[in-house]
């Protein structure tokens, strides 16, 4: 067998006092081979990104290797003094980081930001850094290499960054690549353009890489070896094959039975009466004009339209900038639309002003897609939810009594109202939005991507809780995602929304069958790992 570029022996990386475990990292071994992809695959706290960022030098304050090695050309990277491990750092090692918003300078040009990579490691002249800079951009198949290399970072879009990202770790040819999440934050047709890029990359620079994610679809797509980590130990680790398609350790069999199945759920039949019917939806943007121009309209949303019954779930799919979360706003009137109807049983909220609007605020309620920033990190969960229910007249004991109701309804300890939201782990923060919203006992829950942000197994549990919910309550939901594998599983019928124009509608089992639009086909195209997802379940 070749011998790998990169062999992590026995590592350990201890926490602060005061942690909830003693080390991030136990006993780590590892190996990544020239020209192959390495997925370590984990949920949050599992230790995956520490280790990437150990064998970067980038580990955080107060977090420290305590034992083992990381061999690279036959140094230890650990023992490196921070003046060798910059030099290490972009020339033999990079990184594509999971954000690029936050790991590019938004004050520098993305050409200029790699300008600067080439100027501290090569003697390379000006000119010759720009023909440099420019022939990546294109190899990474950004369009117009040059307006892209004069452009500062908010001026790219979110798949564009993420090519940026990977030109700056590509830059000078490195023998080892580390993809800390890269693709999660991207839409589905994204995703699939920079995971077959990296893979193109990889191959023709037989560049190492070792990929950290906790999506096995992304994983079915790219891995030639995947390492599985539980509270920074290795569980299991084998080719992509033994451990996606005949799994020994159960944890493995937990994370992969946990992954939402592309074969809808079986068709429900006899919902209740119309809950909401939306008829002609229109909300736009004006921009431009200055003093005696005319404006342009941008539609967020036009002319959308659909019905929801008693205790059904629909689904509205599409890419980032599709219009899915501005008719999600519209509905719980957060947005004003232009045009159209909102009827919710009988009553139309479009046209009513905020005071018209307040007697019916409770029965169309929202779960946002990221919960710690909806939630006041200033006030107890306690508070937080019975702020609503209080407002709108209920008695201050009634209203704390039903909170501890609901915690316990959403899986948790009651005890836990007295907390703030940082206390809580992503899927804790996300049943306490869910609870909130539940307090003013809707009739409509929208549920803004609500679980796009969390591992596959806690998105398991709240999406199963959310269904409990709805069966118990016989609520209706509008249910906002870019995500088919969870559509398939969760709604009984979905629209799909391409430029804010709705342009595929029906029962989830028909359209995933015999998707009829374009837009539509090529979002079950991009989906990762589509082809292993047809292979039977597994179970833990």
């Amino acid at each position: 067998m070749e011998n790998p570029v990169l062999d992590v022996r026995g590592l350990s990386i201890a926490l602060p006092k005061g942690a909830d475990r003693t080390f991030a990292v136990e006993g780590l071994d590892l190996q990544v081979f020239p020209g192959k992809i390495t997925c370590v695959v984990g949920e949050s706290g599992s230790g995956k990104s520490l280790t990437a960022r150990a064998a970067m030098g980038l580990l955080p304050p107060k977090v420290a290797p305590t034992s083992g090695q990381i061999m690279f050309e036959g140094r230890d990277l650990l023992t490196l003094k921070p003046d060798e491990m910059r030099q290490m750092r972009g020339q033999k090692i990079s990184m594509i980081f999971q954000e690029p918003m936050t790991a590019l300078n938004p004050l520098m040009t993305v050409g200029k930001q790699i300008d600067e990579i080439l100027t501290v490691h090569t003697s390379l002249g000006g000119k010759a850094r720009r023909e440099k800079i420019l022939a990546l951009f294109d190899e990474v198949k950004l369009p117009n290499p040059k307006r892209i290399a004069a452009a500062y970072p908010h001026e790219l879009s979110g798949g564009q960054r993420q090519r940026a990202m990977i030109a700056m770790a590509l830059i000078l040819d490195p023998k080892i690549l580390v993809a800390d999440e890269p693709t999660t934050a991207l839409d589905v047709t994204t995703q699939a353009q920079i995971l077959k890029l990296i893979a193109e990359l990889q191959e023709k620079h037989k560049t190492g890489v070792l990929f950290i994610t906790h999506d096995f679809g992304v994983v079915a797509e790219i891995a030639d070896q995947i390492a599985v980590m539980q509270y920074g130990k290795l569980v299991e680790v084998g080719t992509a094959d033994q451990i996606l398609n005949a799994p020994k350790a159960e944890y493995t069999k937990a994370l992969i039975g946990a992954v939402p199945s592309l074969t809808p759920r079986a068709a429900r039949s006899g919902f209740g009466r119309r809950m909401l019917t939306v008829d002609g939806l229109n909300k736009y943007y004006k921009s431009g004009g200055g003093l005696f121009g005319k404006p342009t309209a941008f539609h967020a949303a036009k002319d959308v339209s659909f019905t929801l019954d008693r205790g059904e779930t629909l689904g509205v799919v599409g890419e980032s900038g599709s219009g899915k979360t501005t008719v999600a706003r519209c509905l719980v009137r957060l947005l004003q639309p232009e045009e159209g109807k909102i009827d919710l049983d009988g009553i139309d909220l479009a046209g009513m002003t905020k005071r018209e609007l307040k007697p019916y605020r409770n029965r169309v309620q929202m779960v946002f897609q990221d919960p710690y920033a909806s939630l006041n990190p200033r006030r107890k969960v306690a508070d937080i939810l019975v702020e609503g229910p209080i407002n709108l007249g209920k008695p201050a004991k009634e209203a704390h009594a039903r909170a501890r109701e609901l915690l316990s309804l959403v899986g948790l300890d009651p005890k836990v109202a007295e907390r703030y939201p940082h206390e809580f782990s992503g899927g804790q923060r996300q049943r306490i939005g869910l609870a909130r919203a539940l307090a003013l006992e809707p009739e409509v829950l929208v549920a803004d991507e609500p679980v796009s942000a969390l591992d596959v197994s806690v998105q398991a549990q709240v999406l199963k809780l959310m269904d409990e919910i709805r069966e118990k309550f016989g609520l209706s939901v509008v249910f906002i995602t870019h995500d088919l594998r969870v559509a398939a599983q969760v709604c009984d019928k979905i629209i799909v929304m391409q430029r804010g124009v709705v342009v595929e509608a029906g029962k989830t089992a028909d359209v995933f069958a015999a998707p009829s639009h374009d837009y539509t086909r090529e979002l079950f195209a991009s989906i990762p790992g589509r082809e292993w997802s047809s292979a039977p379940e597994v179970t833990a």
